[in-house]
């Protein structure tokens, strides 16, 4: 009888700890592909940019940006009167690798505090998922809150 519950009882711990491993296992292979984006703002007398970049282990796949020009949701760039002669470049639906940026909009000129002014009345919000489909929202103060999912509604998504 001691010999069997003694058995029972090694039974019993042997499939916790592989369960546990397991768990384990699968929380490490999470954060090892867990993605952490971040919008930054560059400018000085002759350029302006928005950059965003990866500081995560993994790649950042970005569903939507949202952006707001004081209380307008806008789709482009150009929808922003100072934001003519600007380069840009698509942010929404992309794959963005660790550890490297994109700059959706850039500016290179003569005067580049018409869009200092601007930046003011701009807010950023980007969702973006890890390839086990955990997403997070993001906007200019780069603390990522965890959603379900990146849902947005069509008259708000940035187009460009």
């Amino acid at each position: 009888m001691i010999v069997a519950l003694s058995a029972l009882f090694i039974g019993l711990v042997t499939a916790f700890t592989s369960i546990y491993s397991a768990y384990v296992d699968r929380e490490y292979a999470r954060a090892s592909v867990w993605p952490r984006l971040e919008i930054f703002r560059s400018y000085n007398v002759n350029s302006f940019s928005y950059g965003v970049t990866n500081n995560g282990t993994g790649p950042a796949l970005i569903k939507y940006a949202k952006i707001q020009y004081g209380s307008k949701y806008i789709k482009t760039w150009k929808e922003i009167a100072s934001f003519n002669n600007i380069t840009q470049s698509h942010i929404g639906n992309s794959t963005l690798s660790p550890q490297n940026n994109i700059t959706p909009v850039s500016y290179k000129g003569v005067d580049a505090k018409v869009f200092v002014k601007a930046d003011d009345l701009i807010g950023i919000e980007l969702c973006y998922c890890s390839i086990y489909e955990e997403c997070w929202v993001i906007d200019r103060g780069n603390r990522p809150t965890p959603v379900e999912a990146c849902a947005i509604d069509k008259e708000q998504k940035f187009l460009q």
